[in-house]
């Protein structure tokens, strides 16, 4: 498993190139056994044809000798045979008579006649007409001599094969030699093709690469395969994904921008009626000033009106800057900022009838290592979306509390509950497909301030009918609890 493992580790440019060569290889050995292997049986088969011939030469010119014991006539047989049959380089030939000793020996030196045969000399003789020991290299075969349907005698011959073998190696030698340069060969052809094919392919690679980094760009015309039309759709087909990907994201940015600016225009209604409400006090309180002024309780009822409304009126409007200005400074989370939340829903709670219920229990720890803007953003849009899907009369509901190194914010609200598509947008681990589905901007808002800040979402449906959103927000450096849905 390990070696196939690295194996596939190894970059396909030179693994398409190593499994031709191995292929390759395989081939040649197969090759090279198949042709040895006839080379061996033609081999046998003409020497079979050698000592045949030999044999029957011989046969007929002992067998009258060997019906006379003649022990000269059969030597001088076998003398002149040698000479005879030099193709088949007889090295030792013996004639042995009906009693089994020897009658003559091409060397009666070593083998005297009327003598037994060595030890084993019959043994080495197979099943076929010619016995071949490949360590000595020689071949063994023997004849009965037969005269009238009786056995007379015997013929053995020993010859020389190491020419056959010394052709064997030959072709051996020569199969490796060609089979190994055509598998370099055919290796090298592989490997510059395979370079070429995938070259187009570690184009779309390194585009793709920078594309999950977040830097998508186009392939440009001139990295197109001008003779692969294949590739070249590929190319197209990407470049048509990053371009639609790039209008999906633009819109989804104007579709969130014009939802907070939407959001912007419910809130400023409502601050308008906030501030013109203190306006007119205020303009009739100077009424009052110009007219009673020199009066001196009409006086100071007047001025602490004035200032009431003055102080009123500065509260909206450092709660709307607070949210939707720009952020200077890495601000941090404080009670403070809910409370401009707070101030700043108001307005619809008061148009639509409805009841807040509020709870911050975290006042005595002042302020949170989270920052502040992102925070009260996502805040807002989630108690405007409480508020607009609970009816009139209705009740919504924040509570917001510190343990474990996080901040929890709850937002409950009496609605029918959130459609499966769009709590996708706040839970799923890709928010694509959910989003694409239509509408939820508001709530991408908050999911792109939940991911920034590495905290996570719950939603909750209440049995009595509504939904429970949590946001659970760590501090920065602190582990995401074990039991986090």
């Amino acid at each position: 498993m390990k070696l196939i493992n690295r194996i596939r580790s190894i970059p396909i440019s030179y693994r398409m190139p190593l499994i031709v060569a191995l292929l390759m290889v395989a081939v040649s050995a197969a090759i090279s056994e198949r042709v040895l292997d006839r080379l061996s049986r033609t081999q046998e088969r003409f020497l079979d044809g050698l000592a045949q011939t030999y044999l029957d030469g011989l046969s007929s010119a002992v067998l009258p000798a060997v019906l006379r014991d003649d022990v000269w006539e059969v030597f001088d047989a076998l003398d002149r045979s040698a000479s005879s049959y030099g193709a088949l380089a007889p090295l030792e030939t013996i004639v042995t008579g009906a009693d089994g000793r020897v009658l003559a020996a091409s060397d009666p030196g070593r083998i005297a006649a009327y003598s037994e045969l060595p030890d084993g000399f019959v043994d080495r003789y197979g099943p076929g007409l010619v016995t071949i020991d490949e360590t000595s290299m020689t071949g063994f075969t023997r004849r009965e001599l037969v005269y009238q349907g009786l056995p007379i005698g015997t013929i053995h011959a020993t010859f020389d094969v190491a020419h056959l073998f010394a052709e064997r190696r030959e072709i051996l030698i020569t199969l490796l030699v060609t089979n190994g340069a055509l598998a370099a060969l055919f290796s090298l052809g592989g490997f510059l093709l395979v370079r070429r094919m995938i070259g187009p392919m570690r184009v779309l690679e390194s585009h793709m690469r920078a594309a999950a980094n977040g830097t998508a760009e186009p392939i440009s015309p001139g990295e197109f395969p001008s003779r692969d039309p294949e590739v070249a759709s590929l190319f197209r087909g990407y470049n048509a994904l990053v371009h639609a990907e790039r209008e999906r994201a633009d819109l989804a940015m104007r579709l969130a921008e014009e939802e907070k600016v939407a959001s912007l225009g419910r809130l400023a209604s409502g601050m308008a009626h906030e501030i013109n409400n203190p306006l007119g006090g205020l303009f009739n309180a100077l009424d009052t000033l110009k007219k009673h002024g020199s009066t001196p309780g009409v006086r100071i009822t007047s001025i602490n009106l004035i200032e009431r409304g003055l102080q009123g009126i500065r509260e909206v409007v450092e709660a709307a800057l607070a949210n939707y200005r720009p952020e200077r400074s890495a601000r941090l989370i404080s009670p403070t900022d809910l409370e401009d939340v707070r101030l700043l829903l108001r307005p619809e709670l008061r148009r639509r009838r409805q009841r807040l219920a509020w709870t911050v229990e975290w006042s005595d720890q002042g302020e949170l290592p989270i920052k502040s803007a992102p925070v009260r953003q996502a805040v807002l849009n989630l108690l405007l979306n409480a508020s607009a899907v609970t009816m009139e009369d209705g009740e919504i509901g924040l509570a917001a509390r510190v343990s474990s190194g996080e901040l929890s914010i709850e937002i409950h609200d009496q609605g029918p509950g959130f459609p499966g598509d769009i709590a996708g947008i706040l839970v799923d681990d890709d928010p694509g497909p959910a989003l694409r589905a239509g509408g939820g901007l508001g709530l991408w808002m908050v999911r792109r301030v939940v991911d920034d800040l590495r905290g996570e979402v719950r939603i909750v449906e209440k049995p009595e009918g509504g939904t429970v959103v949590t946001l659970i927000l760590p501090f920065p450096g602190e582990e995401r609890r074990a039991d986090a849905a």
